[in-house]
C-alpha cells in the first residue's frame, strides 16, 4: 500500500514537472515575426504623370460691337444653340457723333466751303491754262510756217515749241489741283457723315440705327460678358460663343520636369470628371515655353501647357463643358507582359535593389533588377520569379533568416 502511494506520487511529481517545463518552452520559444507579403505578378505596367486639368472649347469665339454705340439688352443665355449667320445674339444702336459736337458739325460745315472755292480757284486757272496752251500751240504752227519760207530762225521755232511745252504742263498741273480740290471736298463732307444718313445704313446694312449681330459660328452660347444695356466703345466683348460637342479639348498645366518626358501622340486616362467611366485622350501638343506659376505654398514653379484632345466619342462626356476640371493620367510608358513587384518591398542594399524574399517561412535578402517604378509597382527585369513572396515594408530590425510570418487583418 505504502508502495503504491509511493509510485503515484512519483507520477504526479514527474507529469508537473513536465507539464511546468512544457509551459516554459512554449513560453520562451522564439517566435515568427508578423510581417506584410506581396506577391510578384504579371501583368501590364503603365508609369504615368497625373495632373489636373481643365476642359477648353479649341475655337472660341468672341462677339464684339463693331462700332462705339448703346448696346441694347443681351436676351441670350448661357448654353443656348445659335447657327452661324442666322441667330442674332445681340443688337445695338449707334452713337452720331455728329448730333453730340454742334461745333465739330460748324466746323465741317466752313470746310467744305472753303475747299468747293478752292475748287472754282482751280477751275479758272485751268480755264487761263487751256487759253495759254491754245496761243502757245497757234504760235508755234506760225513759227513752223515762217521757217519753211525762210522768214525767222530755227532759234524762234525752237523758242515757239518749247513755250508750248510749258503751256501743256500748265494745263496737266491745273488738271491736278481740281482732282486734289475735288479730294478735299470729299474728305470735307465726310467728316458730316451721321448715321442717320441713308448712304451709311446701306453701307452697314442696317436702318431705323438698328445693327443685328449675328454668330459668327454654328455651336452654344458659352458666357454673355456683357448682359444690361450699356454705352460700349468700338470693339468691346459682348459675349463668347464656341462648338462644345465637337470641339472640346484639355489643358493641363504640367512640371517642367515632367514635361520633357511627355511626347505628342501619348495616350491619356481621363478620370474624376463626374462621369461613370473614364475616358480616353491623346497629347496633341505640349507648348515649347514654360510660365512661372507659385504653388498653393508658394513655392515658384515651371509650369507648361499640354492640349490633350478626346479620343471618346462625344456621346461619351456629354455633360461636359467649357472650364470644367477633370484628373488627367498622361502614359508615357507601358509594358505588357512584365514581372511587377509592389514598389513597398524595395530598399537599397549597398549599390543594388533588393527585397526580402519569404522562403519556407524564412526571410531571404535578394538582390533584384528593376525597370519604371511609379512609386506603386516597379518592372522587374531580373532576379525573381512570377508568385514569389515578398515582405512589404521591411523593418530596420528585419534580417535574413529570421522566421516570418503573414500578419492577418481582421
Amino acid at each position: 500500500m505504502a508502495k503504491a502511494k509511493k509510485r503515484s506520487r512519483l507520477i504526479l511529481t514527474a507529469v508537473t514537472v513536465l507539464l511546468v517545463a512544457g509551459a516554459l518552452t512554449a513560453a520562451f520559444w522564439p517566435q515568427p515575426t508578423m510581417v506584410d507579403m506581396g506577391v510578384v505578378t504579371r501583368g501590364t505596367m503603365q508609369l504615368t504623370i497625373d495632373e489636373e486639368g481643365r476642359t477648353r472649347v479649341r475655337d472660341a469665339y468672341i462677339v464684339s460691337t463693331p462700332v462705339a454705340g448703346q448696346l441694347q439688352r443681351v436676351r441670350v443665355q448661357p448654353g443656348d444653340p445659335v447657327v452661324r449667320g442666322e441667330t442674332i445674339v445681340a443688337h445695338m444702336r449707334p452713337t452720331n457723333p455728329a448730333a453730340l459736337d454742334v461745333r465739330t458739325r460748324e466746323q465741317a460745315q466752313a470746310v467744305v466751303t472753303a475747299a468747293e472755292a478752292a475748287l472754282r480757284v482751280a477751275r479758272a486757272d485751268l480755264n487761263a491754262a487751256l487759253a495759254n496752251r491754245d496761243l502757245a500751240d497757234t504760235e508755234l504752227s506760225r513759227a513752223q510756217q515762217l521757217l519753211d519760207r525762210g522768214i525767222v530762225s530755227q532759234a524762234a521755232l525752237d523758242s515757239a515749241r518749247q513755250s508750248a511745252r510749258v503751256a501743256q504742263a500748265n494745263v496737266d498741273t491745273s488738271e491736278a489741283a481740281i482732282a486734289m480740290r475735288e479730294a478735299e471736298i470729299a474728305n470735307a463732307q465726310a467728316q458730316l457723315i451721321g448715321f442717320d444718313d441713308p448712304r451709311l445704313a446701306a453701307a452697314i446694312g442696317t436702318s431705323d440705327d438698328d445693327i443685328p449681330l449675328y454668330a459668327p459660328t454654328d455651336g452654344r452660347i458659352l458666357r454673355v460678358i456683357q448682359e444690361s444695356e450699356t454705352s460700349l466703345p468700338a470693339g468691346a466683348p459682348i459675349l463668347e460663343i464656341g462648338n462644345i460637342e465637337s470641339d472640346l479639348e484639355v489643358v493641363v498645366e504640367l512640371l517642367s520636369t515632367d514635361a520633357v518626358q511627355v511626347e505628342v501622340g501619348d495616350p491619356v486616362i481621363i478620370a474624376d470628371w463626374g462621369g461613370p467611366t473614364q475616358l480616353a485622350g491623346e497629347v496633341t501638343r505640349v507648348d515649347p515655353f514654360g510660365v512661372t506659376q507659385f504653388s498653393a505654398l508658394g513655392v515658384e514653379e515651371q509650369r507648361v501647357n499640354a492640349v490633350i484632345t478626346f479620343s471618346s466619342p462625344p456621346e461619351d462626356y456629354a455633360g461636359l463643358g467649357h472650364g470644367f476640371r477633370v484628373e488627367t493620367r498622361i502614359v508615357v510608358w507601358q509594358e505588357d507582359e512584365t514581372l511587377i513587384v509592389p514598389a513597398s518591398a524595395l530598399f537599397r542594399s549597398g549599390e543594388t535593389w533588393a527585397v526580402f524574399l519569404v522562403v519556407d517561412g524564412t526571410a531571404q535578402l535578394r538582390p533584384i533588377e528593376i525597370g519604371p517604378n511609379n512609386g506603386i509597382q516597379a518592372q522587374v527585369t531580373g532576379g525573381l520569379s512570377e508568385n514569389d513572396r515578398v515582405i512589404l515594408y521591411p523593418s530596420s530590425g528585419l534580417s535574413e533568416g529570421m522566421n516570418v510570418a503573414e500578419r492577418v487583418v481582421n
